[in-house]
Formats: C-alpha cells, sequence, structure tokens
C-alpha cells in the first residue's frame, strides 16, 4: 500500500544536480559580475523547473534540489548564531578527491533566532501542491569536522553545554521550519555511518575524541533539537558515509549504530544507504522498531548505469527477512549533488533513476 505521509515509497534524498544556468549564475556571482539579487532570480526559475521534473517523474516529497547551496552542511550550520566559515589546512579527504579547505567555526553562544533558509523552504512550498521536504545538516556535522579544535573554548568551555546549546539552536530552527509551514524534514547525517568505519573511529581517537562517548553526545544534541517538535512534523534521518563528486569517505555496515539510530534517537524514519558491498548486509534492519520506517536506499546517486527492476525487488525481499513490508520505502542511495559540484553523472540518468524509484515502488506496494 502506498503512502500518504512521509516518508513515501517512493522518496529521494533531496539534492539535484545544479543545471548550466544555475552553475553559471554561481561563477558570474562569485567573479562580481552579478548581484546578490541577479543569482536569486536565476536560482528562483532553475527551481521551479526541477519542482515541476519531480513531480513529472511522480514524487510525492519535493525539494528545491539544494539550489541555493555550496555545501548539503556548511551553508546552513554557517548561518546558525555564532558560527562561521573559516579556512582550515585541508579539505575532506574522499576516495581519490578533496574538497575545498573550509569548515564551521563556533565563535560564539549558539542560536537560530531566524534562520535564513526558512526563507527557502517557504518558496519550496509556494511552487508545489505536493509535500514540500526541507534538508537540513545533522547538529553532529558542526563538531565531526574540526572536533573541539574549531570551538572557541572561551566561549564553551564544557562540552555539556556545548552539546545543549546546539540541540537547542537546532530546535529554534525546527519551530521556525513548522511555523513556515514545514510537515516533512529530514535531517542529514554522516557520522552514524562513520562510527562503523574502523579508519573513522582511529581518526577521531587520534585527535582526543572517544568514539563511544561522542555518539552518545550526538544523539544527545539531536533529541534536544527535536525534543519539542509537533506530533505533526515527520521528522526523517539520512545516513551517509560520503557524497562528493561520485567518492565516498566510509565502509561498514550499520550493526554497530543500528540500536542507537533505531531505539534511543525520536525519529520517524531513516534513509538508509544499501547501493553496494560497501553498506553491509541488510540484517540491522531487524533492530527497527515497529513504529518507525526505513527507506531503502538501493538505487545509487554515484554513477549513471541504471539498476533493474528485478535486482531492486530482490534486495527489497530480502529486506522483508529482517522488517516488514508495510516498514519499507525505495530512494536512491543519497543525493545527486550533496555539493554544488554534482556526482558524475548526467541530468537524463538523474531523471530516470528518480523514475525508475517511482515505478519499482508502484510495482511492489501498488498505486494511489
Amino acid at each position: 500500500m502506498q503512502r500518504t505521509i512521509p516518508p513515501f515509497r517512493a522518496d529521494h534524498v533531496g539534492s539535484i544536480l545544479r543545471t548550466p544556468a544555475l552553475k553559471e549564475a554561481r561563477i558570474k556571482k562569485a567573479a562580481g559580475h552579478i548581484d546578490a539579487a541577479a543569482l536569486r532570480s536565476v536560482e528562483d526559475a532553475e527551481i521551479r523547473k526541477i519542482i515541476a521534473k519531480q513531480e513529472e517523474v511522480g514524487l510525492q516529497s519535493i525539494t528545491d534540489g539544494e539550489f541555493r547551496r555550496a555545501w548539503w552542511h556548511y551553508d546552513f550550520l554557517s548561518q546558525l548564531d555564532g558560527v562561521q566559515i573559516r579556512e582550515v589546512e585541508g579539505g575532506i579527504k574522499f576516495a581519490g578527491v578533496t574538497t575545498k579547505a573550509e569548515a564551521p567555526y563556533v565563535y560564539g553562544k549558539m542560536g537560530s533566532k531566524s534562520h535564513p533558509q526558512i526563507e527557502h523552504f517557504k518558496f519550496l512550498a509556494a511552487n508545489t501542491k505536493r509535500t514540500p521536504k526541507m534538508t537540513i545538516p545533522s547538529p553532529s556535522m558542526l563538531h565531526y569536522r574540526g572536533g573541539t579544535g574549531m570551538i572557541d573554548r572561551n566561549v564553551y568551555p564544557k562540552m555539556d553545554d556545548f552539546w545543549t546549546d546546539l540541540g537547542n539552536a537546532y530546535a529554534q530552527a525546527i519551530k521556525g521550519f513548522y511555523d513556515a509551514g514545514c510537515r516533512y524534514l529530514q535531517i542529514d547525517d554522516c557520522s552514524m555511518a562513520y562510527f562503523c568505519d574502523p579508519a573513522q573511529r582511529k581518526m577521531l581517537a587520534d585527535r582526543g575524541d572517544n568514539p563511544d562517548e561522542l555518539e552518545q553526545a550526538y544523539a544527545y544534541a539531536l533529541n534536544t533539537a527535536l525534543a519539542g517538535r509537533p506530533a505533526d512534523m515527520r521528522v526523517t534521518m539520512h545516513v551517509c558515509r560520503g557524497n562528493f563528486r561520485s567518492t565516498f569517505v566510509a565502509s561498514g555496515g550499520y550493526e554497530h549504530i543500528a540500536d542507537l539510530m533505531f531505539n534511543k534517537i525520536n525519529l520517524d524514519g531513516y534513509f538508509l544507504e544499501w547501493d553496494n558491498e560497501r553498506s553491509g548486509d541488510l540484517s540491522p534492519l531487524r533492530l527497527l522498531p515497529k513504529n518507525k520506517l526505513v527507506v531503502l536506499g538501493l538505487v545509487t546517486s554515484k554513477t549513471g548505469e541504471l539498476e533493474t527492476k528485478d535486482s531492486i525487488k530482490r534486495r527489497i525481499e530480502e529486506a522483508t527477512q529482517y522488517a516488514d513490508l508495510d516498514q519499507l520505502c525505495l530512494s536512491p542511495q543519497c543525493g545527486f549533488a550533496s555539493t554544488e559540484e554534482g556526482n558524475t553523472l548526467t541530468d537524463e540518468q538523474q531523471w530516470d533513476k528518480l523514475r525508475l524509484v517511482v515505478e519499482v515502488s508502484e510495482e511492489v506496494w501498488g498505486k494511489n
């Protein structure tokens, strides 16, 4: 049976390949050839186009493709009160490629009295009759990149205060989105998957963090953020192993983190990546409580090769060994452009994959 509330049987993580017109406008803005208003006009026009395209392929949840962002996370984080983007020594190291060398720095008391991206949501909602979905990074992503080295310890000498203020800042932002009409919020998180990779755990330990303690701190900040959310606001979390120009950071199945994710964090559902052998098997689904859902990321966003319907259906059937079919949905494993650079597939291949997700969902769960 199809679902009338999020997450939907056919869903998606949210980011979409930037269009040529948008890329050109951003280059011109960076060079000083156009102003912010001119860039915004191009963004508006291109977002309207991809809203229409999402509706055309049959999706019920609609995003703005993150077209107003350079990063999936830093744009949001840097607009929290007390946070700014700073240059750092090196970028994030993915498999064979490195990002721009910048990261968020906490220089003051955190808050979110009126987050600028609330206006992004309002534009999205005004231009679709389907369910507008807002995507924001998890609170953990403010800390994971640089740890305490990217926090002014004069402002936060005690990390307990940092985690509480971070959660409360998010709670303010979430209330702002709700008041603007948002009823479907997706929180994007890499840390939970990174905790399952021995190399990432070693990196954390080497810089002075205890990975086991950090897992609990991140869960606390997220639960603090979600504590006051209204009952009619559906909140899901996408758990990612890294996505930049079709590369990745981490490997490993969800077994280590599944109980914490599923049973200790106050969420309605989870977008989980299972598109290749790096993702581990589906057995962690056995820990999913009956009142929650998992969106199976079985269609890769990293390459253009189109999966077969039969192969996807076999994986869905395999998943039903551990969770009820009614608790499952389908999506690409990640967004198509977690940063403005985008993954290495064509625009046509991107839409073919989203169309495939819709078609398979209708064949497995029926049509509306």
